[in-house]
């Protein structure tokens, strides 16, 4: 039977399952009953043993193990006291490229040679994010496939395939377990940062089973899923029972733990339509907890004496970096957000687990807006230095990847040193830059990133979605770039395909690891090994079964 039908069984009893859900090695079944006091459950009608027997995810993952442990020389099972899994939400490898060139030229130097926080770590490899029904996978089961192990469809979050999207009741029985929870199974503490909203897809994938992402408040909820006892996912925060629950929550989301005749602090009303203050409720289940929702309640914090914090800095996700001093009550960077919640996780002498997103650069490509996602992606190299510098890595795994990537593109020839968001400008027959812009066939310069598709299609214009700036240019075709700042803040790159928003792209990302264990990830993956790379790394399972 599942862990989680906590109705029928006391924590303590649903701790003592873990050894049957998993091996010491890795997790290859589910929990059974060992309590010979208590009455054996039924099984469910589709028996997590079943799946875990047979499931692919989980043996091509213990194999990839198995196999780099026949070939390198690794630190002993469990040598990572801590672990720390950074996801650069949509950063792909174009990005990474561009962000690196756009942070060096930042800094006054030509770009290309810059090399980001995590780029200097000395384990690199890639991982396959495709789901299991889409070539072009969505957060919600890339980000199941790491934290769990198991690769799932678009959409599902904390289920295996068999689940049907957005269907309760095809669910219900097959919940599997997250590092975040065997974390606080085995006693380490656990911290869950986003800048995105805390009950959006990536974030969620740390605490929630649902069939479908966008239950992120009850309102979101069908019959269906009410009437087989799914809770939206706002609610299975609160609710969050492993351990002693986890210590650091920050992000954005408010609105959907406030009821919708409620207004938060920034003058935004809730979503929820149950009535429930899921702050107050969290503050009642955590006395001595500190909620925060601005830049001056999260300076307060003194991490010495802190031990639970629920931040919500944002009615929905957080501002981008860019827009950040914008916000009207002022809310912490990533790379802040990143050092308190390790100076608060680090006092505990059994380590901790802690799963930091960069929510927005997955925003700003959607938006076909190139600057906003690099400042993001910037930034979130500024989180992994951040952490670096806070922890010590002989004993600390630290993982840099993304969940997906995006149709974001970096071409022509321009000149080293080129503005990154810039116009392309070429060099000469002897290899010297001119100081002209290169023009396409159509006689208009253009820039070195763009996009496959999205909102700056030059004739996808107003009644579409689409950039009035664009629909200007009428059905002859692109805007003429001459005179145009491509390079600022508000500039939404040109795209090809004209569609409501820029989608996902289906590549590899990368992987880039330090510290104890970080050798399992060296080559190509598929992105459910990560989980077990940090599983070995960190011995979760072992350790759970051990405090239990």
């Amino acid at each position: 039977m599942s862990i989680f039908k906590k109705k029928q069984h006391s924590k303590k009893h649903a701790y003592k399952l873990l050894s049957v859900l998993v091996s010491a090695t890795l997790l290859t079944a589910c929990f059974g009953d060992d309590d010979e006091d208590s009455t054996p459950d039924p099984e469910p009608p589709v028996s997590s043993v079943d799946w875990t027997k047979t499931n692919q995810w989980f043996n091509q993952g213990k194999a990839q193990v198995d196999a780099a442990l026949d070939t390198e020389e690794l630190l002993a099972k469990g040598a990572a006291k801590n672990v720390i899994l950074f996801v650069g939400d949509g950063m792909g490898v174009s990005t990474v490229t561009a962000a690196r060139i756009f942070a060096g030229q930042k800094e006054g130097a030509t770009g290309e040679e810059y090399q980001l926080s995590f780029e200097k770590f000395p384990v690199a490899g890639f991982a396959k994010t495709y789901n299991t029904n889409q070539q072009t996978p969505d957060s919600a089961g890339t980000m199941t496939a790491m934290i769990s192990g198991v690769k799932t469809k678009a959409g599902v979050i904390g289920y295996p395939d068999q689940a049907l999207r957005a269907d309760c009741g095809s669910a219900k029985g097959n919940e599997l377990v997250t590092a975040v929870e065997l974390a606080e199974m085995s006693g380490m503490s656990t911290g869950v940062v986003s800048t995105a909203r805390i009950t959006h897809a990536t974030p969620a994938a740390t605490y929630a089973k649902s069939p479908e992402r966008n239950w992120e408040s009850d309102d979101g909820l069908t019959d269906e899923a009410k009437s087989n006892g799914c809770k939206d996912i706002a609610t299975q925060l609160i609710d969050f029972s492993y351990g002693d629950g986890i210590d650091v929550v920050m992000g954005g989301g408010r609105r959907h733990f406030i009821p919708n005749s409620l207004t938060d602090e920034e003058g935004k009303t809730g979503k929820r339509t149950d009535g429930v203050n899921l702050i107050d409720s969290w503050k009642s289940k955590y006395a001595m907890g500190n909620y925060v929702y601005d830049q001056a309640g999260f300076d307060a914090l003194n991490a010495d004496t802190t031990t639970k914090v629920l931040g919500l800095f944002n009615s929905s996700h957080m501002e981008y970096e860019a827009d950040r001093e914008n916000d009207v009550a002022g809310e912490p960077s990533l790379s802040e957000m990143t050092s308190k919640s390790i100076d608060i996780l680090s006092k505990n002498d059994k380590g901790f687990f802690l799963t930091v997103e960069s929510g927005r650069i997955d925003h700003g490509h959607h938006a076909g807006n190139a600057y906003r996602a690099l400042e993001d992606a910037v930034e979130f190299a500024k989180a992994v230095q951040a952490a670096v510098d806070k922890v010590d890595l002989s004993e600390t795994l630290i993982v840099v990847t993304a969940d997906h990537s995006h149709v974001f593109t970096l071409a022509g020839y321009p000149t080293r040193g080129n503005p990154i968001l810039g116009l392309v400008k070429g060099n000469d027959s002897h290899g010297h830059a001119e100081d002209e812009a290169v023009m396409a066939g159509d006689d208009m310069p253009y820039t070195t990133v763009g996009y496959t598709n999205g909102l700056g299609f030059a004739d996808y214009g107003e009644g579409n979605g689409g950039d009035q700036r664009y629909a200007d240019a009428g059905a002859a075709g692109r805007h003429d770039l001459a005179g145009v700042d491509t390079q600022s803040s508000g500039y939404h790159q040109e795209a090809l395909i004209p569609l409501g928003s820029e989608t996902h792209s289906g590549e590899d990302v990368g992987i880039y690891a330090i510290g104890p264990g970080a050798q399992l990830l060296r080559g190509t993956h598929e992105q459910s090994n990560i989980f077990h790379a940090m599983n070995h790394a960190a011995d979760l399972v072992g350790k759970a079964e051990a405090a239990q």
